[in-house]
């Protein structure tokens, strides 16, 4: 058996394969200087039957810089934040810059030792979601020299750029949806609240909304756990059991939302006429429900697109000046099945 310690391959190991100075191997390598075309084609076909993938580290240690994006979301099991990461993905696919994720439970002192990781390995820019963090967080953001782009929302000031939707904004447009087709007896259920700051924005724009109109919500339920349709049907039976008097059910995730929507149909409710619902964040996987949920798209891919955008603008040596580093996107209501509409 051979037991001999593997060592990683160098940049000897490639100059030696292809029979060019390791000098040029670097060049090559890191798309620097003047090398003939035949001798890239040469070095790359030999870095490539070796195996050989370059030291981004040591490479770096010039410019202190790695070609990473440190992305930081709360969740992974939420389908809003894969979503998020396709957008990005999808701009930095073809450039140098490679995206790391790093995950936080919606934990402030999760995302403090995070992002202290992640910018130990001194990426290149930070997406990070939200615009409440730590002071430490906060510190860390403003000092790290580098792009850093918070999405998801924009009530509030940004450390540097921001991308999102208004998510006052998006509760009140509800509440005024609602309203309008004729909805008296409101009751609210959200999860991961208080820590999930997007989901309070919107009960606060959605309870100003109300009211605006002299409504108040009759009943309200908060849950720390996941966005489940279990969870939704639970919390749906428990409030109505509590206030059977209730015509509309708006819920801070369309998971819930269809839990709920699952457990009337279950109990031969008419929906929308005895009762409304509502959630948010226009997830296409509830399409294939028995009833289409009324929910207002959260532009999820548009906001992961410009913030690598901003990213990968702010990294080029000549960054397009006119590319904004502040977007505020418009969601879109979609009525569904279980908003009704007046007729006109």
């Amino acid at each position: 058996m051979n037991t001999a310690a593997k060592r990683p391959l160098t940049l000897r190991d490639v100059s030696d394969a292809c029979g060019v100075s390791e000098m040029t191997v670097s060049r090559v390598l890191r798309n620097r200087g003047d090398v003939s075309e035949a001798t890239r084609s040469k070095v790359l076909a030999a870095a490539k039957e070796l195996g050989y993938v370059p030291n981004q580290i040591a490479g770096s240690l010039a410019s202190q810089r790695v070609n990473l994006v440190a992305v930081i979301i709360p969740s992974l099991s939420n389908m809003v934040f894969p979503e998020v990461l396709n957008g990005i993905n999808q701009v930095l696919e073809d450039t140098p810059l490679q995206p790391v994720v790093g995950v936080t439970d919606y934990l402030p002192e999760k995302e403090e030792r995070v992002l202290y990781e992640m910018l130990s390995w001194r990426p290149s820019g930070v997406i990070i979601a939200g615009l409440e963090h730590s002071d430490a967080t906060r510190a860390m953001l403003s000092n790290a020299g580098i792009p850093v782009v918070e999405i998801m929302d924009t009530d509030g000031k940004p450390v540097d750029a921001m991308v999102g939707i208004s998510h006052r904004r998006a509760g009140r447009e509800m509440a005024a949806a609602i309203l309008k087709e004729g909805y008296e007896h409101i009751g609210f259920m959200g999860t991961k609240m208080p820590l999930d700051h997007r989901a309070r924005k919107r009960f606060e724009g959605f309870t100003e909304g109300l009211a605006k109109a002299g409504i108040e919500i009759e009943d309200r339920a908060f849950y720390s756990g996941g966005s489940a349709l279990a969870k939704g049907r639970e919390m749906t039976q428990e409030m109505l059991e509590r206030s059977p008097d209730l015509d509309f059910l708006y819920y801070s995730n369309d998971m819930i939302g269809a839990g709920g929507l699952l457990y009337l149909l279950d109990q031969g409710v008419d929906i929308p006429g005895q009762i409304g619902l509502a959630g948010f964040n226009g997830v296409e996987l509830l399409q294939g429900l028995p009833r289409q949920l009324a929910t207002m798209d959260a532009c999820r891919i548009e906001i992961g697109q410009a913030a690598a955008k901003i990213i990968l603008n702010q990294t080029m040596d000549t960054p397009d000046p006119d590319l904004p580093n502040q977007v505020t996107l418009t969601p879109t209501l979609s009525f569904g099945d279980t908003l009704r509409r007046r007729r006109r």
